[in-house]
């Protein structure tokens, strides 16, 4: 059924309650999104919960900083603020027994649905298991939760094609039987799955490994850059850095530079934002090409399945998001600067046709 779009309309108009809780404790308070964003009206009556109350949701993230995990929340928030969900949100900062703490306060609070965002699988099981004991709904997005906590609905990107298109595009431009880097952190359900296509791009390819560094942490980036940095000084004649996840790529981008290595080296990465748009299309940018979702778009679709989830109207338990190919030739060729000039020609970014409902509001980012 056709919904009828009520307005292009400014996130600060959709309010959301939110509780901004970290490591140390947490502060209530409020916190507006910034996108701007086309909403549609519901076509039928949201049924229970929704009908009967004010849903309780706690979003608890393994870390919240750099660009794609800020682009997540906002999507959430604006999509749970469609249904005007009560929102808690937890950010660990990239310590997994800070987030296992966390979703013990989660619990503890009786929300009726839980969304968490990466972490690990020995970490957060227990707790999973704890809620969904509790008939607290648990969504889990880039973790691989199900072998631990069966009937937890998983959620995912398509990682391996994300990877692999990145990859096909790096074989065609710097060819077989070469030396590249690579930028990878073990033990992240995502990236683990990035690193199994680049396993099979280096034998298929004859590629040479040269290295493999890297650093998971609060400030990805900033922290990774000096482990790059060594890592080019020691093999210069690299001809290509896989770095498949943008606050690596950053990293990647602030070595070469600081190598005098931009016009001799390329990067090959993952993930998109504003400020990633910016760094690929300024002169003599090193990163060439990305395999990408809208993050935005996905923690709204993830938002959109705890709904269909808390009414009893989910019909999967692993639901994978669809990315796209962006090179640094298209951003060029199209003047494209930013997110909203970027969905405007690449529309399937938006994904809103995956886990829609008629009683459940559209949204969709321009």
């Amino acid at each position: 059924m056709n919904k009828k779009v009520i307005g292009l309309v400014s996130a600060s108009l959709l309010v959301v309650s939110l509780s901004a809780c970290s490591q140390g404790g947490g502060t209530t308070g409020s916190n507006t999104p910034s996108n701007n964003v086309v909403v549609s009206s519901a076509a039928d009556k949201a049924p229970a919960p929704f009908s009967d109350k004010q849903v309780h949701i706690a979003l608890i993230q393994q870390s919240g900083g750099g660009d794609y995990f800020q682009q997540y929340l906002n999507g959430a928030k604006l999509q749970g603020a469609t249904l005007n969900i009560k929102l808690d949100v937890y950010d660990a900062k990239g310590d997994n027994a800070t987030q296992a703490s966390q979703l013990d306060q989660a619990i503890a609070s009786k929300p009726d649905g839980i969304l968490i965002t990466h972490g690990l699988p020995d970490t957060l099981c227990p707790g999973i298991n704890k809620a969904e004991q509790a008939g607290i709904k648990v969504v889990i997005y880039d973790v691989v939760v199900q072998p631990c906590s069966p009937q937890t609905i998983q959620t995912q990107q398509s990682d391996a094609l994300i990877a692999s298109m990145v990859l096909d595009q790096m074989k065609k431009d710097i060819g077989t039987g070469v030396k590249v880097g690579y930028v990878n952190i073990a033990g992240i359900a995502p990236l683990d799955r990035r690193d199994a296509e680049f396993q099979k791009a280096l034998t298929a390819n004859q590629w040479t490994q040269a290295f493999k560094t890297g650093k998971y942490t609060d400030s990805t980036a900033t922290d990774t850059a000096p482990l790059v940095y060594a890592a080019l000084q020691a093999n210069p004649d690299v001809k290509a850095l896989y770095c498949p996840y943008d606050e690596l790529a950053k990293a990647c981008i602030s070595a070469l530079k600081q190598a005098n290595l931009t016009d001799k080296v390329k990067v090959y990465a993952a993930d998109i934002s504003d400020a990633d748009i910016q760094l690929m299309t300024e002169d003599g940018s090193p990163w060439v090409a990305t395999g990408t979702t809208d993050p935005n778009a996905i923690g709204a679709a993830d938002m959109r399945i705890m709904f269909l989830a808390l009414a009893g109207q989910l019909t999967d338990k692993t639901v994978d998001f669809p990315p796209i190919l962006v090179t640094q030739q298209m951003l060029r060729d199209g003047k494209i600067t930013n997110m909203s000039q970027l969905r405007s020609t690449q529309p399937t970014l938006n994904i809103a046709n995956i886990a829609s409902a008629p009683w459940i509001p559209g949204i969709q980012f321009k």
